[in-house]
């Protein structure tokens, strides 16, 4: 892995496996501040920000990584140094993608030498916040994936016969954190020393340009806000596992099944958690379970993270009878001899989505056959086959019915086209 040889080579290695040992035994922290501020620790975030395809995408001071190439390494290493003496970050550009669904989603775009000092940030808070995060939460952490969540759920289904899921929504997730609580959030993982927390504290307040300062939230787009969203969420995942699957039992038993009879003569909710960044689901054993957990869940959301969930989609859904969506992904527990198997397909939107690429593709080869449309061609291919993995259904057949539904549409538009010409009426004859 690259990560792991730039930190060998800025010699960084010992002291990331240090904090994630410390913060394993529950240390706390309180001199990270000389860590984060050390010359190796900038330049390996100068590396790892030079590789990143987002540095190429100016703030509101106009600049990229191109400019901050030209200086000498130590220049920028003072620069940094001397701006975190007295933090204050610039205004965060704002910039509106388009969601599949057609909605807008709003990203908050630091200037480069603000998102330098968030990787700085970043490299130090990743390895405490990782020792102590939940095993089954997978969004945004090193060497986890979609991939890993989708395997998670299929095993469930397929070997602990769980069918029902809860399917929870949070309302606006990263515009609604609340800044005092992610605080006494870091505090409580052991992060304690004041100067980092102020820093932190002040990326969080920085002014968005056109909106003003925020209340609450972290900006999607800094480099920081994919582990902040951890750390929040963080409290939920522990409390979830520790209400069946982390219980703590009176006596130890030889085998699983003895545990599971134990839990459940005490009347616990049976329910497993598995989360992707703010998306999530709790996988039950029946309905009752699963009404129990969503109401638990939904509470527990408002009164201790202060969030909010949408009704109209979080619901329960029973796999045997209905498929529900996770990750772009279909699931649904199909019969297959004495026993249900989970099956997994892409949402119909992304196949659509796929398809109107394909079309697009397709076109183009025709109007320009050269070796560089066929070379995007493939790669797209390729692109689309890697993200049909995580799903159980062929990634050639979805693949070759896209591809042969979109040659299919491209013909006959040209065959009506031809038609159309074709019947075109002639000029009278004098």
């Amino acid at each position: 892995m690259q990560a792991l040889r730039n930190w060998e080579y800025y010699g960084m290695t010992e002291s990331f496996a240090d904090l994630y040992a410390r913060a394993a035994n529950k240390e706390t922290f309180s001199h990270l501040y000389e860590v984060v501020t050390s010359r190796e620790n900038i330049l390996l975030a100068y590396r790892t920000m030079k590789s990143n395809k987002g540095s190429k995408t100016p703030g509101t001071d106009g600049l990229t990584i191109k400019d901050i190439e030209q200086r000498p390494e130590q220049e920028l290493v003072s620069e940094i140094q001397s701006v975190l003496e007295n933090y204050r970050p610039k205004k965060v550009r704002r910039k509106l993608i388009e969601k599949d669904n057609g909605k807008m989603r709003p990203l908050g775009i630091p200037c480069i030498l603000d998102r330098i000092i968030q990787q700085c940030f970043k490299q130090v808070l990743e390895p405490i916040a990782e020792a102590q995060f939940y095993n089954h939460s997978y969004g945004f952490r090193p060497l986890r994936s979609t991939h890993h969540a989708m395997a998670r759920v299929q095993f469930l289904i397929n070997q602990a016969s769980m069918h029902f899921v809860v399917d929870i929504d949070i309302l606006g997730f990263f515009d609604n954190v609340n800044h005092t609580l992610l605080v006494k959030q870091l505090w409580n993982m052991g992060i304690q020393d004041r100067k980092v927390l102020a820093c932190i504290s002040k990326m969080l307040k920085a002014e968005i340009e056109g909106e003003g300062i925020p209340s609450k939230g972290v900006p999607q787009g800094g480099l920081l806000s994919t582990l902040l969203s951890n750390i929040v969420l963080n409290d939920l995942d522990h409390w979830v596992a520790g209400q069946w699957e982390l219980f703590p039992l009176t006596k130890p038993f030889q085998s699983r099944t003895g545990e599971r009879a134990a839990k459940k003569r005490s009347r616990l909710k049976e329910g497993y958690l598995v989360r992707y960044a703010d998306d999530f689901k709790i996988i039950c054993r029946d309905w009752r379970s699963a009404q129990r957990w969503y109401h638990a869940v939904v509470l527990y959301l408002k009164d201790r993270l202060k969030l909010d969930v949408s009704p109209e989609k979080s619901q329960i859904v029973n796999l045997r009878k209905r498929e529900s969506e996770f990750l772009g992904f279909t699931i649904r527990a199909n019969k297959k001899g004495q026993k249900r198997v989970a099956h997994t397909g892409i949402k119909k939107s992304k196949r659509q989505k796929i398809k109107g690429e394909a079309k697009k593709h397709i076109l183009k080869m025709r109007a320009s056959p050269t070796a560089l449309t066929a070379a995007r061609f493939n790669s797209f291919v390729l692109r689309n086959s890697q993200l049909l993995q995580s799903g159980n259904t062929c990634k050639c057949c979805v693949l070759t019915s896209c591809l042969r539904s979109a040659c299919l549409h491209v013909q006959s538009s040209q065959t009506n086209r031809e038609i159309r010409t074709s019947c075109k009426p002639t000029a009278n004859l004098q």
